[in-house]
């Protein structure tokens, strides 16, 4: 299969053309525009670990230039596309709004029109647990109602989702929206927690801990939400026959469309994860207690009963293992 992956020099990206490039009758396409959100040193070293690899072509520039996707759709005809583009971040969101639309808005824009006009056989894309925003039903559902999100970030992946569905709707096709909840591990972005824990402690800086310390959250190491998506993929979206405009399923419909959440299922204590760290490092953290910061939700908890039902597959990969594996990639990166 020829598979479009855009962010594919990002933390996800990487992983999943790693994996992707496992098997040998995949042609990889993979898209980035290697922007200076966070160094991007450490994307350009992602892209070294498959960057030579027959299958693999990467092209560098931004999904948000309309002439670019038009030619890149036009050259390639793709069987599936993989959106993993995206501005990322709840906080950077409050300063710089603008880049958060750009990419989120107007790039997946021209993924939809790429996909719609080249027949694509599956569109994948990148959610978000940020969108259930205000929800405090727990475990977060694909079935609740996520219209309630408190920061721009979450706002665009929720609107990513009902752009793709009016697609699904129109042209008929299949695309399906990945939630994702907290990815972590080898590789991981230095904007996250771990990265910035892990950092700050080796180095005996101060860690700052918002919400004084009361956050949870569903934690998902980065295999476990590689194999989600694999799961997924070479599976199209499918109508739901029962679906029902009286009493509408946000994680189906009439239309090839399909939402799932990927996540641990499994919340964790700040203060647990911050202890595991501690644990692995053998040092403690010195301790900056800080107020919620604006667009935070305190915690999130992912059901996925929907992906285990239908894939057969549930995350499962303890926080302690996974931050044992980070760490371990960590000190060997920065050795270097």
């Amino acid at each position: 299969m020829k598979i479009l992956i855009t962010g594919v020099a990002g933390f996800i990206g990487s992983h999943l053309a790693l994996r992707l490039l496992k098997q040998n009758d995949n042609i990889i396409i993979g898209v980035d525009n290697l922007n200076h959100y966070y160094d991007v040193n450490l994307k350009k070293a992602r892209l070294k670990l498959f960057q030579e690899n027959s299958n693999f072509s990467f092209i560098q520039f931004d999904i948000s230039n309309r002439q670019n996707m038009k030619d890149l759709f036009s050259k390639y005809q793709f069987d599936i596309v993989v959106n993993l583009a995206a501005q990322a971040g709840v906080r950077y969101s409050l300063k710089n709004p603008q880049a958060y639309i750009d990419a989120n808005i107007v790039g997946f824009c021209n993924i939809l029109e790429g996909s719609r006009h080249s027949k694509i056989k599956h569109l994948v894309f990148a959610s978000s647990s940020s969108v259930y925003g205000a929800n405090t039903h727990y475990p977060f559902s694909e079935h609740d109602n996520v219209d309630h999100p408190i920061a721009l970030y979450a706002a665009t992946k929720k609107a990513n989702e009902l752009m793709a569905h009016s697609y699904a709707s129109l042209y008929k096709l299949p695309c399906t929206g990945l939630r994702f909840f907290t990815v972590y591990g080898p590789w991981g972005r230095p904007d996250m927690a771990l990265f910035k824990f892990t950092k700050n402690i080796i180095e005996n800086n101060p860690i700052d801990i918002y919400n004084n310390g009361d956050m949870v959250r569903d934690f998902t190491y980065i295999d476990d939400n590689i194999e989600g998506i694999m799961r997924v993929i070479n599976h199209p979206a499918q109508p739901n026959d029962k679906w029902s405009g009286e009493n509408p399923d946000p994680a189906t419909s009439y239309a090839p469309y399909r939402i799932y959440t990927i996540g641990n299922n499994n919340p964790v204590k700040l203060m647990d994860f911050i202890e595991a760290i501690e644990k692995t490092t053998g040092k403690k953290a010195i301790k900056n207690f800080l107020p919620i910061q604006a667009g935070d939700v305190s915690k999130t908890y992912a059901d996925v009963s929907a992906l285990e039902n239908k894939f057969g597959f549930k995350p499962k990969t303890s926080i302690q293992e996974g931050i044992n594996k980070f760490i371990e990639w960590y000190l060997s990166y920065y050795a270097q």
